[in-house]
């Protein structure tokens, strides 16, 4: 499976980062780098398996030949199923089955170095705070009741761009998600209701040091590093597409 030897997790801090590193590849493979992974996924190969790597790479490649594993094995021939359902469809069960082999993956290690009830407990609360690759995927990711109201509401349409307050602003390049919609009620601007927005791409939550910018089409948020796009760039497009509504365009 994987052709280059990763360091064997052993801490709860070690482990998570571990599960960091192969979600953030599977995230890319299913995001930002679709085609290539769609291409891949050739019916007429044989069984095929997505695997994640700590480096936040990713590759499609053959199972595993030693029984039972090194590590559990991820969901087996995703490459059948590619012509036999929409493309959505498919990508959304591709992501189910990628965030079960994270868990699997993770708890395993927790096993192997015997974990106990306190050390599972603040692993799976490290995992949990993260939204899943279904809900990156999919753009379902939810957000906390009291952030409910984030971000969609005081995007400017004509720019695409950030903006730290609710009413329309200048072309100029912003660094920082909408507030809550209750913040334009009040008048008042708290750091924690901004922290309800995460990224399209790699699904990470929002940063106020990090240049961020929203879709067009989809209205999904991403860094502005997961998309190539530059605060310099960003002043000259008029109406931004993330690479997934680019793509699906272009096929069509």
């Amino acid at each position: 499976m994987e052709g280059i030897t990763h360091p064997i997790p052993r801490t709860v801090e070690e482990v998570f980062q571990d599960f960091k590193g192969r979600r953030a590849g599977l995230i890319k493979a299913l995001t930002i780098d679709v085609d290539k992974f769609y291409q891949q996924c050739d019916p007429e190969k044989e069984n095929l398996c997505l695997y994640g790597l700590p480096n936040e790479t990713w590759e499609v490649n053959l199972p595993v030949e030693e029984v039972p594993p090194e590590l559990p094995e991820p969901a087996l021939g995703i490459n059948f199923a590619r012509d036999g359902m929409q493309e959505k469809d498919w990508l959304s069960l591709v992501a189910v089955h990628s965030d079960s082999w994270l868990l699997a993956v993770a708890f395993y290690f927790g096993a192997r170095f015997g974990f106990g009830k306190n050390e599972r407990k603040r692993l799976f609360q490290m995992i949990n705070d993260l939204p899943t690759i279904f809900e990156v995927v999919t753009g379902n990711v939810k957000q906390p009741k009291d952030q409910s109201a984030t971000h969609n509401s005081s995007k400017s349409k004509s720019s695409g761009k950030m903006s730290r307050q609710s009413e329309p602003q200048a072309k100029g390049v912003k660094t920082s998600p909408p507030p809550n919609k209750e913040e334009d009620e009040s008048g008042e601007e708290e750091e924690d209701d901004e922290q309800g927005a995460t990224c399209g791409a790699c699904g990470d939550n929002y940063g106020t040091d990090e240049f961020w910018i929203c879709c067009d089409v989809c209205e999904r948020w991403f860094h502005g590093k997961c998309v190539k796009i530059t605060p310099a760039k960003a002043e000259h497009i008029k109406q931004y597409k993330c690479p997934s509504c680019s793509n699906k365009r272009a096929r069509v």
